[in-house]
């Protein structure tokens, strides 16, 4: 039997850390729920991944920094692929709310 699950059910109102949860990790790809209570990376932290990412901003708000070019500001409903290797950071979430993303990592086939 299928069962319909909820992307915004079962989060907390606050968290001290980052909630991380996997929703699917399959032939190369791996679904993931992110959500932020105004969390951001440590200052001199940069993402560079082996994998590409596409990340959805579903709720709240967001900055996301780029080594090489200009940061984004995204709302809810804003999405952006991140290719395998672009170091990024979160430089803000949402101190009023929490932040909801949804992220889609999806291997890199030119490795």
């Amino acid at each position: 039997m299928r069962v319909a699950m909820n992307l915004l059910e079962k989060i907390p109102e606050s968290a001290s850390q980052e909630l991380l949860t996997e929703l699917l990790n399959a032939d190369g790809v791996r679904i993931e729920r992110i959500v932020s209570f105004g969390q951001c990376s440590p200052d001199g932290f940069w993402y560079d991944q082996d994998d590409h990412e596409w990340v959805l901003l579903v709720e709240g708000s967001a900055t996301l920094g780029f080594e090489n070019g200009p940061g984004l500001n995204l709302k809810p409903g804003d999405f952006v692929n991140i290719p395998a290797g672009q170091r990024h950071r979160v430089e803000k979430t949402d101190l009023s709310g929490r932040t909801v993303w949804l992220a889609v990592f999806y291997e890199n086939k030119l490795k």
